[in-house]
């Protein structure tokens, strides 16, 4: 595969790295072909791979691993060890290892490791907190940073490399990417925001957002260490398309004064026929007695297909994000979206939900951001999306509001 010329000099660059992008422009894939080509070159190295997410972290990990065993059938040579490489470690015949975790909150997990090379992916999203544990671990070994991220706000770590003299930066856009239409892109660019387009396509830090759930909050709100089976919650669903984000199904119990999550799930380049599937196959398991999806975009399919369905028909709630609520005196009030995302913001600092204690759903979290103008969204807003449905739909006996569609 021939490589763009950003890539060409990616992989001839030495020293300290960082790159800023759009989405979908090739930074994990050359660096992956970079990583792999650094461990097989170099013996006794030890190389760290982070994300704040292990399933993030893991993509990346996935192709270092994969230029590896396509450079061993290249040279008819074999450069991988036993025993055979797991998801957090790659041992190679030269003494060096490759390993892959999650950054997590503070980094402590990763602490006590002598690096050579350090790779953090999506490192915008990496935590202060983080950096300041593991950045030393590289002073001994005057070792390597290499940061590959869509940005975020211009603070903190990650942002401050990019005017470090110590480190050569690249910035790539979507739109100078050739693998992208010019007709994909138009239709992102008619889905998100301007401020949106502009940090997850042109790859441009964003001054004027503003996040959502504050850190503080989140360390409150999410503490559920184990997830326990429940009967008669809510089911919150966002709905992504083939090769999109991800779907996802939250699930969420009245407790006493509390909500209570009790079921987080995602799934990847599913069907609608599959959607419907899994849906059915979870209030089976779970005997919800609510279910909100949104019977917009990608929701339309399965929202009436779940309405026709003697089993969900009397369940399925329409919480569409471009709807506005009418009060009883049909005054307008603000986009549904919006009214969701308030309610589970006031529900958080009344203490009255407590969420699961996992690295996916804190980084969705962490992602909403409000614009100037008012307009709600994220990088990893999927997860979020759906517990806002959930909790919506367990806040009050009453879901009997009225509402119409609006475009937006």
């Amino acid at each position: 595969m021939l490589l763009d010329p950003w890539q060409e000099k990616v992989m001839k660059t030495k020293g300290n790295m960082v790159l800023r992008s759009g989405r979908q422009v090739g930074k994990s894939f050359i660096i992956g072909k970079k990583a792999a080509k650094f461990a097989i070159n170099n013996e006794k190295k030890l190389i760290m791979v982070i994300a704040f997410t292990e399933k993030q972290a893991n993509l990346l990990f996935s192709k270092i691993l994969h230029n590896i065993v396509m450079k061993e059938k290249e040279d008819k040579k074999k450069y991988i060890s036993k025993p055979k490489p797991t998801k957090h470690i790659i041992n190679l015949k030269n003494g060096s290892t490759i390993h892959c975790y999650a950054a997590g909150d503070t980094g402590y997990g990763i602490m006590g490791f002598t690096i050579d090379l350090l790779i953090a992916d999506e490192a915008a999203w990496i935590k202060e907190e983080v950096w300041n544990s593991i950045v030393p671990a590289l002073a001994v070994t005057k070792g390597t940073l290499w940061l590959l991220s869509t940005p975020w706000l211009s603070e903190g770590f990650y942002f401050d490399c990019f005017n470090d003299p110590n480190f050569t930066n690249f910035h790539q856009s979507s739109e100078d990417c050739p693998r992208i239409t010019k007709e994909f892109l138009e239709r992102q660019r008619q889905r998100f925001t301007k401020q949106q387009y502009s940090q997850m396509y042109l790859g441009e830090f964003v001054d004027d957002f503003k996040r959502v759930f504050s850190d503080k909050w989140i360390n409150e709100v999410c503490v559920i260490e184990q997830q326990s089976e429940q009967k008669e919650g809510f089911l919150g669903v966002d709905i992504a398309g083939m090769g999109e984000d991800e779907s996802t199904f939250e699930g969420l119990k009245r407790q006493d004064d509390k909500l209570i999550q009790f079921h987080h799930e995602t799934t990847t380049k599913t069907r609608t026929t599959q959607t419907i599937q899994k849906i059915k196959e979870l209030d089976i398991k779970f005997e919800f007695r609510k279910i909100g999806v949104d019977d917009g975009g990608m929701g339309i399919g399965v929202f009436d297909q779940l309405l026709e369905d003697d089993q969900t028909r009397h369940k399925i709630i329409a919480l569409n994000n471009a709807r506005r609520i009418i009060d009883k005196d049909d005054k307008q009030k603000k986009l549904q979206k919006e009214e969701m995302y308030n309610n589970l913001v006031a529900t958080g600092e009344r203490g009255e939900i407590k969420l699961l204690d996992d690295k996916d759903i804190k980084a969705s979290l962490r992602s909403i951001t409000v614009e100037e103008n008012g307009r709600i969204g994220g990088r990893y807003s999927h997860i979020t999306e759906g517990i806002i449905r959930s909790a919506w739909l367990g806040k009050s006996k009453d879901l009997n509001f009225k509402v119409y569609s609006i475009k937006i």
